[in-house]
C-alpha cells in the first residue's frame, strides 16, 4: 500500500471540509455541475467515476477463473458471505439503527434513502483494495485474483437484482431503468474496457507494461475518488453542518456489518478446513466493499443532494482504518486458526 493509500481516511476527512466550504462560498459552481445531466446520469461524475474504476478492473484477470476449483472451499465460503449475507445482513442492519434506533436523530425525510445507500454499499463486493488487503495477510494470491475475477463477472447480472430486491423489501422506489443504465455504465462498460486495454497492453508489452501503465492510472484513480468526495460534500454540506453525527450514526450499520461478515468467513473457512492463507483474504473480500461503485450508483439513482450518496461515502471515510483492523486481527489470530481440527487434518494430508 502506498503512503497515499494509508492515509486515504485523512485525504477523505480533508475533502469532507474542502467539499463543505467550496458548497458554502460557491453555491453557483456547484449547481452548474449538477445540472450537466444526460438520462439521470451526472456527465462530470461519470468522467470521474470511470478515472476511479477502470485502472482497477484492469488489474483483474478473467483467466484466473480457471483456478476457481483449486480453493473450492474458501470460494464457497466467500461468495455466501458476498451474495447471500452481506447485502441481506446490511438491510437489517439499516432498517434496524437507521429506520427505528437512530431515526429521531436524522432527517425525516432522508431516513429510507440512508438505508439505500448502505444496502448499495453492501451489494457491491470489493475489487482492487483487496489485494492490497490481501498481501498485508500474506493470503494464496491465486485465490484472491480468481475470487475477485468471480465476483466481477457475478456483479454484473447479480447487482442490479439484489438493489433492487432490497430496496423493494425495504419500501423505497426503484427506479429500474436508472439502476439498468447504472450497471451498464459503471460495471459492464468499464470491464469491458479494461479487459481490451489489459489484453492489447499484456500483447504488445508484457506485464512489465501493465504494472507501468497501472503505475500512472493509480494515482489518477485516487484523485478521481477525492474529486468526486469533494463534489458530494459541496452538495451535502449545508446538511452536515447542521446535523454533523449524521456520519458518526451511519458508521455504525457500516463496522457491524464489516466485523460482522469477516467474522463469519473467518470462522466458517476454520470449520470447512481451508488454509490461513485463504482464509484471510476470503475473510477480507467478504467484509469490504467496491465504494467506486457504490457512490456512482448512488448518485444516478437519487442523485448528489440525497442521504444514499452520503451513506456510500462513509463507507469510503472508514475502509482503511477498519480493514487494516481486520489485516491485524486475522494476522494475531492464524496460530488459534491453524489450532482447528479440520485445519490441522487438512494440512497433513497436504504433507
Amino acid at each position: 500500500m502506498s503512503g497515499f493509500e494509508r492515509y486515504l481516511t485523512l485525504w477523505v476527512a480533508l475533502c469532507i471540509v474542502v467539499g463543505i466550504a467550496l458548497g458554502h462560498f460557491l453555491p453557483g459552481v456547484f449547481q452548474m455541475i449538477g445540472s450537466a445531466e444526460i438520462a439521470s446520469v451526472n456527465l462530470p461524475v461519470a468522467v470521474l467515476i470511470w478515472l476511479m474504476v477502470i485502472p482497477m478492473l484492469l488489474k483483474i484477470d478473467f483467466a484466473a477463473l480457471g483456478e476457481v476449483g483449486r480453493h473450492w472451499r474458501g470460494i464457497g465460503v466467500t461468495l455466501f458471505i458476498n451474495w447471500a449475507v452481506k447485502p441481506f445482513s446490511m438491510a437489517l442492519l439499516g432498517w434496524l439503527f437507521i429506520g427505528w434506533l437512530f431515526r429521531p436523530y436524522l432527517p425525516a425525510d432522508q431516513i429510507d434513502s440512508y438505508i439505500a445507500g448502505l444496502i448499495i454499499l453492501a451489494a457491491a463486493p470489493c475489487t482492487a483494495m483487496v489485494f492490497v488487503w490481501s498481501n498485508l495477510t500474506r493470503g494464496e494470491p491465486h485465490f484472491t485474483l480468481s475470487q475477485v475475477a468471480l465476483n466481477d463477472a457475478i456483479m454484473v447480472v447479480a447487482f442490479a437484482p439484489i438493489v433492487g430486491l432490497l430496496l423493494g423489501l425495504s419500501a423505497i422506489t426503484v427506479p429500474w431503468g436508472t439502476l439498468v443504465l447504472s450497471v451498464v455504465l459503471y460495471i459492464v462498460i468499464p470491464v469491458l474496457i479494461a479487459q481490451i486495454v489489459r489484453r492489447r497492453m499484456l500483447a504488445n508489452g508484457g506485464q512489465a507494461a501493465l504494472d507501468h501503465l497501472l503505475a500512472k492510472l493509480g494515482p489518477a484513480s485516487l484523485v478521481a475518488l477525492l474529486a468526486t468526495l469533494v463534489l458530494l460534500f459541496g452538495f451535502q454540506g449545508e446538511q452536515i453542518i447542521a446535523q454533523p453525527a449524521i456520519i458518526g450514526l451511519l458508521a455504525v450499520p457500516i463496522l457491524i456489518q464489516v466485523y460482522f461478515n469477516s467474522g463469519l468467513a473467518y470462522l466458517l473457512n476454520r470449520l470447512a478446513g481451508e488454509q490461513h492463507c485463504v482464509a484471510a483474504p476470503s475473510a477480507l473480500i467478504g467484509a469490504s466493499n467496491f465504494f467506486e461503485l457504490a457512490v456512482a450508483a448512488a448518485i444516478s439513482l437519487f442523485g448528489f443532494h440525497s442521504g444514499a450518496a452520503l451513506a456510500t461515502v462513509v463507507g469510503v471515510l472508514i475502509e482503511v482504518p477498519v480493514m487494516l483492523s481486520v489485516v491485524w486481527i486475522v494476522n494475531r489470530s492464524k496460530g488459534w486458526y491453524e489450532r482447528g481440527d479440520k485445519v490441522s487434518e487438512l494440512a497433513e494430508e497436504q504433507r
